[in-house]
């Protein structure tokens, strides 16, 4: 019997509007109540990903910034973290400015950008439709650099890099593999959004990747919560559609991909489910719990 199913949100739990079906939630819920911890794995900040958790039903732990933190609900606190250097952070944004990329920076609870563009408009059209208390939230900020230099922050998840020319994304990707210490999704396809303007569907396209400390992942993560669930890694379900849920798919005792899903994770997954618009996510647990 399973025991842990870790879930990423984008593109995987929720459809192309952001949204968690009522359908999904039930059988997410139902999943719970035979005793299965299922547990949110995303590259999200924490405020973000709490509210989805609440939706769901799921009440003892999440995994946040691609595995940079786990974070136990009950206690409302973090229990395990790996976090950017304030100076990585700093080398980061230096470059990027330098080559006039779309950047922004996730703390533990914020998404800092310049600009409402790529995967931040995208959450800023989902806050539209959230209560206050359930959106991600988003910080505008003037000058990143000034700004993180002279913040007392110093508790970075990760940075992500979006653009919509390949050519200058690649370009950027290779400057940054250069900086020591950390780790760099190989994305090479382009992500799709959908956000609404009235009653058209308006669809968000760009090339991204992000970047966190070195060996932070999300099934390091998963590991951490394994070790202390005193359960095994056959005992795992692992449902993903992205390059960051490679690790965690490869690893689990059942590594499921959603339906077009890129060809790196179906590659290396046990079982593809449907796409996340066809509630992929509530038909494998319907089939495997």
């Amino acid at each position: 019997m399973y025991k842990l199913v870790a879930i990423d949100l984008d593109g995987t739990m929720l459809n192309s509007y952001g949204v968690v079906t009522e359908n999904t939630k039930k059988v997410i819920k139902q999943t719970i109540e035979k005793g299965v911890d299922v547990i949110i794995a995303s590259g999200r900040p924490i405020d973000s990903i709490k509210a989805i958790a609440n939706e769901i039903g799921s009440n003892k732990y999440f995994i946040a910034g691609n595995g940079a933190i786990v974070y136990d609900i009950k206690r409302e606190e973090i229990i395990y973290e790996k976090f950017l250097t304030k100076q990585k952070v700093l080398d980061i944004i230096k470059l990027c400015e330098k080559n006039s990329i779309n950047y922004n920076i996730y703390t533990e609870k914020t998404i800092l950008a310049s600009a409402l563009k790529y995967n931040v408009l995208y959450y800023h059209k989902e806050n539209l439709k959230k209560e206050e208390n359930k959106k991600t939230n988003i910080n505008i900020v003037k000058n990143m650099y000034e700004y993180i230099k002279e913040s007392k922050e110093d508790r970075f998840l990760k940075i992500s890099i979006c653009d919509d020319s390949k050519t200058i994304f690649n370009s950027i990707i290779k400057k940054i593999k250069k900086i020591e210490d950390l780790e760099i999704l190989e994305v090479s396809h382009l992500s799709r959004k959908i956000i609404k303007q009235g009653t058209e569907d308006i669809p968000i396209e760009y090339y991204y990747t992000e970047i966190s400390k070195k060996d932070v992942n999300k099934w390091k993560a998963i590991e951490f919560l394994i070790e202390k669930l005193n359960i095994n890694k056959e005992e795992v379900i692992a449902i993903g559609d992205n390059i960051n849920d490679k690790e965690m798919i490869e690893n689990a005792g059942l590594g499921i991909a959603m339906e077009k899903s890129t060809p790196v994770v179906t590659k290396i997954a046990k079982f593809i489910t449907k796409t996340n618009n066809e509630e992929g996510v509530a038909v494998a647990l319907e089939k495997f719990c």
